[in-house]
Order: C-alpha cells, then sequence, then structure tokens
C-alpha cells in the first residue's frame, strides 16, 4: 500500500504534458527540456492539487492492484484512439460522398459494466468518437441508447463498444470479461425522450431484451398527414 495522492500528481503530471503539447526543438537535446521543464511544471501543479483534494479521496492505493490494470487501460487507450481515427475517417468520406447512404439509428446496448466510473467512461468514449453518440442510460436495466449515424451493419456499433467494455472490467471493477456476466433482472425499459439530430427527429429506443436492439430514426420531419 502506498499514499494515493502522490501518484495523482504524477497522474496529472503526464496529462498535463498530453494537453498542454511540447514544442519541438532545433535538437534532441532541446526537446527533452522542454519535455523535462513541461513535465516539471505539470508536476508541481499536480502535486499540489492533488494534495489539497487528499481528503476526498481514499488515502491509500494498492499498487499491485494498480499495476495489474495497466495493460488493461493501454489496450482501451490504443482502441480508443484507433476507433478515434477510422470514426473521423469514416465521417468525412460520407460528408465528400453523397450518396454513401446516412441511416441514423438508436441501438440499445445492454452493459455488463456496473460502476459508475466504467459507465462514465464508456459512455463519453462513444460520444467522443464521430458518427456516434450516447443519448441515456437506463440504470433500471443497465443499458446505454446509442445514437449511430449509421446502424444498418449494428453489430459494427456493438463491437468496439464491447472491446471497451473487456478492458473497463478489468480497470475499474477487477473482473475477468470472459466471464458470462449475468445480465440484471428489471422491468421493461422506458423509451429516452426524444432527440434532433440534424432536422430529423430521432425516435426513443424500444426496450431492450437482448443485445443490440435498434429503434429506428424517423426521417419524415414531423409533417402532419392533414397537409
Amino acid at each position: 500500500m502506498t499514499r494515493k495522492w502522490p501518484l495523482s500528481g504524477l497522474a496529472l503530471a503526464v496529462l498535463w504534458l498530453f494537453v498542454r503539447g511540447v514544442e519541438a526543438g532545433p535538437t534532441l537535446d532541446a526537446t527533452l527540456r522542454n519535455v523535462a521543464g513541461e513535465f516539471l511544471i505539470g508536476l508541481v501543479v499536480g502535486l499540489a492539487v492533488a494534495f489539497a483534494i487528499r481528503r476526498y479521496f481514499a488515502d491509500q492505493l494498492a499498487v499491485d492492484q494498480s499495476i495489474r490494470v495497466v495493460p488493461a487501460a493501454l489496450a482501451y487507450l490504443v482502441t480508443f484512439f484507433w476507433e478515434l481515427l477510422t470514426a473521423n475517417v469514416d465521417v468525412a468520406y460520407r460528408v465528400l460522398a453523397p450518396s454513401l447512404p446516412i441511416d441514423p439509428e438508436v441501438v440499445a446496448v445492454p452493459l455488463r459494466v456496473e460502476s459508475d466510473v466504467a459507465i462514465t467512461t464508456i459512455a463519453n468514449s462513444i460520444t467522443l468518437t464521430p458518427g456516434t453518440l450516447t443519448m441515456d442510460h437506463d440504470a433500471e436495466t443497465n443499458t446505454l441508447y446509442v445514437h449511430a449515424i449509421s446502424a444498418k451493419d449494428r453489430e459494427s456499433v456493438l463491437a468496439p463498444i464491447r472491446r471497451w467494455e473487456d478492458y473497463a472490467l478489468v480497470m475499474f471493477e477487477g473482473r475477468d470479461p470472459s466471464l458470462e456476466v449475468p445480465r440484471r433482472p428489471g422491468p421493461e425499459t422506458p423509451e429516452p425522450d426524444a432527440a434532433t439530430d440534424g432536422g430529423a427527429t430521432v425516435a426513443g429506443a424500444t426496450a431492450a431484451d437482448e443485445e443490440g436492439t435498434v429503434a429506428p430514426a424517423d426521417d419524415t420531419g414531423g409533417e402532419s398527414d392533414g397537409r
């Protein structure tokens, strides 16, 4: 066991490097000095912030447990950035080639993760990926409703989410993703509020009794029958 706030400060320093960026110098030595300078700034500020808020978190951290989740965390980042790259290319191609179909759908995705931090991480990863958006989370059935720009092949929507969930089970809950996790029982899932996407009304998703239930979007534009 070790104190948690110094490790949190170190993590904030690394995060600062990614957020701030490092200016490349004319030589390798100059670049390394820039990296060291930015890291030192992030470390000083990160340690101060972590020390100031240490009372709000557990005082100690099991280092051996944290080390075990590092491979899963790295794999999560790699798969996320790969999906981010490929989704950007896909959306850009659909914009430049109007002949490609755009069939917005709402896909119901039952989750195996149960902790708030794991659910939030996956939901934010979905929203940050172009072409998909997390609309709602039903706590009773532990189901995410995901709006996709094109979900005729719903497995293409579910596949990256399932990979992220495998790694999240290890990172946040210490569970083996290869084991079958029973779905929590619950009443029929209510429909989420309707959302608007580019002028087309997206209808709420129906209850998901099986993985990947799809609710088609309404592309009628809301015209009345009397016109």
